[in-house]
């Protein structure tokens, strides 16, 4: 097993991702025409539970700003996959960017065949550095197999962030995980965990150990409760994280908190640039990650 095939198991965790494990045989992705009807129902709840989470949190975004500045769509279109970038930006809100992924064939080793796949990834950046920023994913696959797989993760880089707002956030999760009996601990241990397994743990995204990584074992099967679970718990994260920036965004700060800013921003940059296989191995372009994630500002 090489090197990079083992990271397989890990790295899904870390990054822009949307490929778990599949048959070594099948023909491209194309759409929901190759799933059966309950794999369809699935496949068209979870498109549409994208629509939904844009015109939430980007509606939102716009409320707490008192309109953005700007709100720009983009598609890039590569042989492998599909990509549609969203970005809006404005005075508290500075930047809330999306990409959604439709992969067609693997790009990369440690990436399989699918007969449907779809990646969410949306970013919210504050202006404040009192907020720190959040990265999250999620993401549904089906396999020439059969199987249905649902993954994703909930990254929340503190900078400066304030304990009692990452609590909030913390506590916003764990409502979900207790309403559908499912135990934090494996989830949470994996998100504060994943630098050690970083492909270059030095530059991995420094995370408070609140979110929740659902990528990798034990694997989230596609059925009616865990199709609940993992959408609840993922609008569950970025609300909450909304609502204390929405509180924060008047708040006075120091230089120091600047500073905090500044670090965790840059942080994040060599992250995606150096750390996390998908966006730094060349599986998602760069004007895809770059547009959709990366800070509005960096200082190095």
């Amino acid at each position: 097993m090489t090197n990079q095939l083992r990271h397989s198991l890990s790295v899904l965790g870390l990054c822009t991702a949307f490929v778990f494990f599949g048959s070594a045989f099948a023909e491209p992705n194309d759409g929901i025409e190759g799933l059966n009807e309950e794999q369809q129902a699935f496949a068209e709840r979870f498109l549409q539970f994208q629509d939904e989470m844009d015109q939430k949190f980007f509606y939102r975004a716009g409320e707490i700003n008192g309109g953005n500045s700007s709100d720009v769509t983009e598609t890039i279109e590569e042989k492998y996959a599909d990509f549609y970038v969203r970005v809006a930006r404005g005075d508290a809100v500075e930047k809330i960017g999306r990409m959604i992924g439709r992969a067609y064939e693997p790009v990369a080793d440690f990436q399989r065949p699918t007969t449907f796949s779809r990646y969410y990834g949306l970013d919210v950046h504050a202006k404040s550095p009192l907020m720190g920023h959040i990265h999250t994913a999620i993401a549904m696959q089906y396999y020439p197999n059969g199987t249905g797989i649902m993954g994703g993760t909930l990254n929340l880089l503190q900078g400066a962030a304030q304990e009692e707002d990452i609590e909030y956030v913390k506590n916003a999760i764990d409502v979900v995980f207790e309403k559908y009996g499912r135990d934090p601990a494996p989830y949470r241990d994996r998100i504060c965990n994943l630098a050690k397994e970083a492909l270059q743990p030095k530059f991995h995204r420094k995370i408070a150990c609140v979110g929740a990584s659902f990528f990798g074992f034990p694997l989230v099967e596609v059925n009616e409760e865990n199709y609940l679970f993992m959408t609840e718990i993922y609008a569950a994260f970025i609300s909450s994280y909304m609502d204390t920036l929405e509180g924060r965004k008047d708040a006075p700060y120091t230089d120091e908190d600047v500073t905090a800013q500044e670090a965790m921003r840059l942080n994040w940059t060599e992250d995606q640039f150096l750390g996390d296989p998908y966006s730094s191995g060349g599986a998602v372009p760069y004007d895809v990650w770059g547009s959709a994630f990366l800070p509005p500002v960096v200082k190095f």
